[in-house]
């Protein structure tokens, strides 16, 4: 009598198994190679790419700095500044607590778009909120996608009245770090083809049903650029564009005055050992180190990736990447140049004895 409940027991670990869905399977790797965890970057590190509220408090902001360090963390660039006295507020909490630390970039104020006056209005903020200590501006991915005008209309990425500020930051000569789209894969229909069907099942709002199209998209935000060959551009995640260095390498070569930062897109460069360095090395004064969301222990698989030559170790995030990693190996001035050097030519304001 005993036996019988065994038995059921592994008739249903047995039926379990079978019934295993795709979100539920993580196999483990039977693959011995050599592993070199790197917990620390190899040089000083800006990123370009973070997030976090201006009024954050003095104990979280000395732990924030506490991670850095042990990091090699030297600058983190906050790109939710805002703008007027949100953006004063941030910047006199951060330079305040841990001056050198960190950066700040202001926001638009995309209320009012497609007014008479806006234009002008957003250029005259933008210049306060630099005189108040902003070292560059961030558009965030919702212009081109939800911003609209007074009458509903959705205000295209190349839209003129974005002229005016973008003159103001060329004169200023302060960076524009801009989210355009999404990966095209969020535009594709939901099926066994597709590579972020598990993120769109996840995180089933990031499915793009309605226009703009990922192509309209991006060639709005490329108009824009040979519209503007005085701004330094910093085009957010590889400008959705690494699974296609060719093209990207393509943009890059049509437009010296922009840059990309590899925030969130690790997961790109991890899996292309063989073009992806060479990519990098070539445009080495063109990629600036980025992260996105703040998480200390994400941050050692960029220097993995980067640093090593590493065979095929997971990801941070699996519903971004089902496929494991390689490190690319990018010799010291390749590193030093995404690492640091990129930032501190294209963002004013960085001390450079940090690097030194």
């Amino acid at each position: 009598m005993r036996l019988l409940p065994c038995l059921l027991a592994l008739l249903g670990t047995g039926a379990m198994a079978q019934d295993l869905s795709v979100e539920e399977w993580e196999p483990r790797s039977t693959l011995v190679v050599d592993e070199h965890e790197v917990p620390r970057a190899k040089f000083p590190v800006i990123d370009v790419h973070s997030h976090h509220r201006g009024s954050i408090s003095e104990a979280r902001l000395d732990a924030i700095v506490g991670e850095m360090d042990a990091l090699n963390l030297a600058v983190l660039v906050n790109l939710s500044g805002g703008y007027g006295q949100r953006l004063r507020a941030a910047v006199q909490n951060f330079r305040q607590r841990h001056p050198g630390r960190f950066a700040v970039f202001a926001n638009p104020d995309f209320g009012g778009i497609g007014t008479a006056g806006w234009p002008e209005r957003a250029a005259r903020q933008l210049e306060e909120d630099v005189e108040a200590g902003a070292q560059g501006l961030k558009i965030f991915k919702s212009f081109g996608m939800s911003v609209r005008d007074p009458q509903g209309r959705r205000v295209p990425v190349d839209d003129p009245a974005m002229d005016p500020l973008f003159r103001t930051c060329a004169r200023l000569k302060i960076p524009v770090l801009i989210h355009v789209a999404d990966p095209a894969e969020f535009w594709a229909p939901q099926d066994s083809r597709n590579e972020r069907w598990l993120e769109l099942k996840l995180r089933p709002r990031r499915k793009q049903e309605a226009p703009p199209s990922f192509e309209d998209l991006i060639a709005e935000r490329d108009r824009m650029l040979k519209r503007h060959p005085d701004v330094n551009f910093i085009l957010a995640h590889m400008g959705w564009q690494g699974n296609d260095l060719g093209k990207l390498g393509a943009l890059l070569d049509e437009h010296p005055n922009v840059h990309v930062d590899i925030a969130a897109v690790l997961y790109e460069l991890g899996r292309i050992p063989f073009s992806g360095p060479e990519f990098v090395n070539r445009y080495k004064d063109r990629v600036l180190f980025g992260k996105d969301s703040y998480e200390p222990s994400e941050f050692p698989y960029y220097w993995r990736v980067l640093e090593t030559r590493d065979e095929y170790f997971e990801y941070y995030r699996r519903y971004h990447a089902h496929w494991r990693l390689y490190g690319l190996g990018l010799p010291d001035d390749t590193l030093k140049h995404i690492y640091w050097k990129n930032a501190v030519r294209l963002i004013p304001g960085i001390d450079a004895s940090l690097f030194e």
